[in-house]
């Protein structure tokens, strides 16, 4: 049975694609293999297991290949375009596509095929070249506005609501305020999200009581969004549904978080104000705040997890980026308790 280096280096050779590849671009993730050709992508799970995920076995990871090409034919139509067997047979290995199966060979792994996006319609990189329009962001209002009026309500109560935001809170504290790290205003970031949490117990039940609680993306982020006509999202999260049951508002102060820390904040507030419209809901000024705290504390969190690897990359990166977020979510913090002050002096 062939091992993991060897699926490796085949993928990496132009020739295992045929005889028009000039080059392969490989890029690692967490949870992945993305090899670049011209005008098409592959990608190959790892066989890991997170608390999150479980990518050990084949048979998990042709169900999350389909499932990935399944779920996100939502927000990507025509960009993920199947899946592919990684075959081995005498020694050799192919590539076969899906319709061409059963094949004599003995499938080894399994990789999704997706349709290359041009890098410079990345969101994240339109940012970065000031090139982002108006019609741009209301284009993308228009994709998520339909995708969450047509997103079935999550199978979510309204404790099991709570309990996951306090779990993930549980989860900063754990790894966010470890001596080793020594992150600036750490501690008082955390407690005064765990007050705003508190105090939006009410807001927060009624969301998930009310059906606002959605099958999402789960990570909507500018990396993610490619600014085509129309613009596509790629790259929901297949692997966790639960990761998935989010408040659309929740998912859009996230993308306007990462956008402000882009360095193009005027986005978040068009995209609220976009999908208020589009879906005749407004959960109200305070709950954005909460929202855009919440979420920006789990990103400083998730920057600092990169240091408990064995061998993490670019160790040097990780606590500033993660400051950063610390520093944004007080200040949506300090919105949020100013909200909070004008609605009680409100008669």
């Amino acid at each position: 049975m062939p091992n993991i280096e060897a699926k490796l280096t085949f993928l990496q050779s132009p020739a295992s694609y045929g005889p028009l590849s000039p080059q392969v671009e490989l890029i690692e993730t967490h949870m992945s293999w993305v090899f670049l050709l011209e005008q098409r992508v592959f990608k190959l799970k790892k066989p890991v297991r997170f608390p999150f995920l479980d990518f050990t076995t084949l048979q998990a990871r042709e169900f999350y290949c389909r499932e990935e090409v399944r779920l996100n034919a939502r927000l990507a139509p025509g960009v993920y375009l199947g899946v592919v067997a990684l075959q081995w047979q005498d020694g050799v290995f192919a590539l076969v596509p899906d319709a061409q199966l059963p094949a004599p060979g003995e499938t080894v792994d399994w990789l999704v095929v997706m349709r290359r996006l041009p890098r410079q319609r990345m969101l994240i990189e339109m940012v970065a070249s000031h090139s982002v329009a108006d019609k741009d962001i209301d284009a993308l209002v228009a994709l998520l506005g339909a995708f969450y009026r047509a997103a079935p309500a999550a199978p979510i109560s309204a404790n099991d609501y709570l309990s996951r935001l306090r779990h993930e809170q549980t989860l900063n504290r754990e790894v966010l305020l470890r001596p080793q790290f020594g992150l600036q205003d750490v501690r008082l970031a955390i407690d005064r999200l765990d007050a705003a949490l508190a105090q939006c117990d009410d807001l927060l039940r009624a969301r998930a009581s009310h059906g606002h609680v959605l099958d999402g993306h789960g990570d909507l982020r500018p990396d993610h969004v490619c600014l085509l006509e129309p613009p596509v999202v790629i790259d929901c999260l297949e692997f966790n549904p639960q990761l998935r049951q989010v408040d659309p508002f929740d998912e859009v102060a996230y993308l306007g978080l990462e956008c402000d820390m882009a360095g193009a904040p005027w986005i978040g507030p068009q995209l609220v104000a976009g999908i208020v419209d589009a879906l005749g809901d407004h959960p109200g000024p305070s709950l954005l705040h909460f929202y855009t705290a919440y979420r920006a504390m789990l990103r400083a969190r998730l920057a600092m997890a990169h240091l408990l690897d064995p061998r993490p990359r670019s160790p040097e990166r990780w606590p500033a980026l993660s400051e950063r977020y610390i520093a944004r979510a007080l200040l949506a913090l300090d919105a949020f308790n100013q909200t909070q002050t004008l609605q009680a002096e409100t008669p």
